[in-house]
C-alpha cells in the first residue's frame, strides 16, 4: 500500500511544476509503484484473482496514459519509461 510519504516522494519526482498533482506523468508513476507492489503481493499470494485483476486494470490505465502521453510529449514519454524502467 502506498503511503503518503511515498506518493508526496513520487510527486516531487514527476510533477511539471510546483503544484502539479494530476498530470500524466505523476499519474504513471503512481500507478507503476502500485503495480510494483501488487506484484509483490500475487507472488505470496498466487490464487488471489480479484486482486489480479484490479492488477490487470491498473496495466491497461498505465498503458493508455503512456500512450497519450507519448503522442502530445514524446520527450517527457522517453523519459517516463526509461526512468520508470519500462519497455517500450
Amino acid at each position: 500500500m502506498l503511503t503518503t510519504r511515498k506518493k508526496q516522494n513520487l510527486i516531487k519526482d514527476f510533477r511539471t511544476h510546483e503544484k502539479d498533482t494530476g498530470s500524466n506523468e505523476v499519474q504513471a508513476a503512481l500507478l507503476n509503484k502500485q503495480i510494483l507492489e501488487l506484484v509483490d503481493h500475487l507472488k505470496k499470494h498466487p490464487k488471489d484473482n480479484h486482486s489480479r485483476r484490479g492488477l490487470l486494470k491498473m496495466v491497461s490505465k498505465r498503458k493508455k496514459l503512456l500512450d497519450y502521453l507519448s503522442k502530445t510529449n514524446p520527450k517527457s514519454h522517453a523519459s517516463m519509461i526509461k526512468s520508470l524502467g519500462l519497455k517500450k
